[in-house]
């Protein structure tokens, strides 16, 4: 008697693989929602993050993560940075407790900075040789404007 049962629950336990893989297909599919949801939106922060700390510059204006914000005045090391929150005072964060740069500085290339005081030495040369001052270049182009309106 004990022995047909045996056989028998051997008989049905080849079906109760596929049954056992159908159990397990369920959590596999939490698991990936779950990857797909929260822990891949993490990573991506966490890599922007990253990304952001390792291009901090002298001159970007930062929040810290304790909301002190403040103007990075001096890069101290790979790890350190100098922020000055008010006029003369000066405190030292690490980078990674900067949560957010509020104002980028623009890396000012040599060339055009080079062709921009050819350009003004030009004028002011220019200028010097009429008698006259030079005009900044905001007003130029106010009278340059008045010259197109037929306004002098």
């Amino acid at each position: 008697m004990f022995i047909s049962e045996a056989y028998a629950q051997a008989a049905g336990g080849s079906a109760g693989g596929l049954e056992s893989l159908q159990q397990f297909l369920p959590l596999v599919l939490i698991f990936v929602v779950f990857y797909f949801l929260l822990l891949r939106p993490q990573q991506k922060k966490m890599k922007a993050h990253r990304e952001m700390v390792s291009q901090l510059r002298r001159g970007d204006r930062v929040l810290t993560q304790g909301g002190i914000i403040g103007q990075i005045n001096k890069v101290i090391s790979e790890t350190e940075v100098s922020v000055e929150i008010a006029d003369g005072v000066r405190v030292r964060v690490i980078r990674s407790a900067i949560s957010e740069v509020l104002a980028k500085t623009e890396p000012v290339s040599g060339a055009s900075k080079d062709a921009a005081s050819k350009d003004e030495a030009k004028e002011e040369g220019e200028a010097a040789a009429e008698g006259v001052e030079a005009a900044p270049p905001a007003a130029k182009k106010t009278n340059l404007l008045g010259k197109l309106l037929g306004k002098n």
